[in-house]
């Protein structure tokens, strides 16, 4: 039984370290679907009765197009690893803080927070209750009549 939860264990860890990428898909959760998703329509329009000449038109579209393609390809190039690099290094440094800081403080305090609820429930309990109680007792025989005069 033991030797079956190390072998699913070794290999759950092995396929999360070799998972393939989708090389077609690659924003499969959409998250820059409205951000960065920008075409030339949406930057650049002319409304009608102001137009440009055809020819500076289409070459305007076919160099803001070509252009955004080759900087981004330039860019994520020369700057995509060191970037990824860094923020993989961000994460990690969350991921550790967050799991070998925040965490056990956070339980900490939930123990000490359970122990102090349960002492200030037994004061309550014991001083108040009885307090209470007695006042109930009190003004159990009290009756109140409404009456409208007009």
């Amino acid at each position: 039984m033991a030797d079956q939860y190390n072998i699913n264990e070794e290999k759950i860890v092995k396929d999360s370290h070799t998972k393939e990428i989708d090389l077609i898909n690659r924003d499969p959760k959409q998250i820059n679907e409205d951000v960065v998703k920008v075409d030339f329509e949406d930057v650049i329009a002319e409304p009608d009765g102001t137009h440009s000449l055809d020819g500076v038109w289409k070459a305007s579209y076919t160099t803001f197009t070509v252009s955004k393609y080759w900087c981004y390809r330039v860019l994520s190039a020369v700057f995509g690893v060191p970037v990824a690099l860094l923020w993989g290094f961000l994460f990690a440094c969350i991921s550790f803080c967050h799991i070998w800081a925040v965490m056990p403080c956070i339980k900490s305090c939930l123990i000490e927070t359970q122990c102090l609820s349960r002492m200030y429930s037994l004061c309550i309990h014991t001083f108040c209750d009885p307090l209470f109680e007695a006042l109930g007792k009190i003004f159990s025989s009290v009756r109140v009549a409404l009456r409208k005069e007009v």
